[in-house]
């Protein structure tokens, strides 16, 4: 049922619900080709009552966050391995439809800054996936303290360095879903909360319930707009235009988020909302470069590696499309701001960050339009 289900992914979003199998538990060799010529994957499909036994019956102790469609609790099995389960909240067409696309997708991706599948269970009103419990939790949770559950509340900032190399990471694992996975996927809700850390604080992209899959020769799909208010690009929140250069966008607007550890949609006094992108803009067009970073870091960064990371952030961004760079781009832009720069070497405080009183109301554009950055060029960055 999830093999007929996964063809329909590229297509309409309201394609005949499936589930997967719920038979009996196998891990099964990804590297052999059945002979029916299908596909077989490494999934381990686990019964429920030991995923009861996991969690504490679904402890609310043992929550880690919670989503739009399931909540997330940490688990431990019999054998002693730490997992996560995500619970579907309920048995629903829709939640039927993200459960088959993000089992299947990551039954199929294989790369080191991709959240990794270990199985799911399937039965009655019950839509339970499992994954590797990342002990670092979220990235949503290291910009945004108070958003986590009371575990992450203790995490201490993320210094600069982590933070390039937790952009650098991110964007590998994005450029692998464009350019080497066949077929070619759309995560569609690239955000902080989709952002894992584990122990090494090594990034994951998680959460596959919303992409979509385009086919060779495929430029764009039109669908019903799905995601995170704040990251979609204009092209697919007002028309469901999705290409890869949405998630292009939602990247740009993740790595300010990331630098700044500001929210990507604020309310200000009055009920206006901003997006993050017009908060950095004027900044960054008088080179307030300083002003863009977290407070939290003290002054404590590469100013110019914090420049190029907000010039590439502000790149992808851009209200044209067709002018954002391909994820591979990102990746090599992002790259070189590390080497060049020395991701390694002591950071010490920057002295222009405190040198002028700062109020937010000195970065509001009172412009709710898209910003025209037609004239910013890549070659900025050489």
């Amino acid at each position: 049922m999830i093999n007929r289900c996964f063809c329909c992914v590229a297509g309409d979003d309201e394609p005949e619900p499936a589930a997967p199998p719920a038979g009996r538990r196998s891990r099964r060799n990804p590297s052999r080709a059945p002979k029916n010529g299908s596909m077989e994957y490494p999934w381990e499909i686990y019964s429920l009552k030991e995923l009861l036994q996991a969690t504490n019956n679904f402890n609310d102790g043992n929550k880690l966050g919670e989503g739009g469609f399931g909540t997330v609790y940490w688990g431990r099995t019999s054998k002693g391995v730490e997992i996560a389960v995500k619970r579907l909240k309920a048995m629903t067409a829709k939640a039927e439809m993200e459960f088959a696309i993000e089992v299947e997708i990551l039954g199929r991706v294989r790369h080191k800054n991709l959240l990794s599948l270990r199985g799911f269970y399937a039965g009655g009103d019950e839509r339970l996936i499992v994954y590797d419990y990342m002990p670092n939790h979220s990235l949503l949770t290291h910009l945004h303290p108070h958003r986590g559950a009371p575990s992450s509340q203790q995490h201490q900032p993320l210094d600069w360095p982590r933070r390039v190399a937790i952009a650098i990471g991110a964007a590998e694992g994005l450029a692998y879903l464009h350019h080497e996975a066949n077929p070619h996927i759309i995560h569609r809700d690239i955000k902080a909360s989709n952002v894992l850390l584990d122990a090494d604080f090594v990034p994951k992209v998680a959460d596959f319930g919303f992409a979509k899959l385009i086919p060779d020769g495929v430029s764009h799909l039109t669908t019903r707009v799905k995601g995170t208010l704040g990251y979609l690009a204009p092209e697919y929140a007002m028309w469901g235009k999705v290409s890869e250069s949405c998630d292009v966008y939602s990247f740009g607007v993740l790595l300010l988020e990331l630098v700044s550890a500001r929210r990507p949609l604020e309310k200000l006094p009055g009920g206006v909302k901003r997006e993050i992108v017009q908060w950095a803009a004027p900044l960054v067009e008088r080179r307030k470069w300083e002003r863009i970073a977290d407070p939290r870091l003290a002054g404590r960064f590469d100013a110019h590696q914090l420049r190029a990371v907000v010039e590439v952030a502000m790149l992808c961004a851009q209200s044209n499309a067709e002018s954002r760079p391909a994820m591979s781009e990102v990746v090599e832009m992002l790259r070189f701001s590390g080497e060049r720069r020395g991701m390694t070497k002591e950071i010490v405080p920057v002295v222009a960050a405190s040198s002028e009183e700062v109020t937010d109301m000195d970065d509001v554009t009172g412009s709710s339009e898209p910003l025209d950055r037609r004239s910013w060029k890549l070659t900025k960055l050489r």
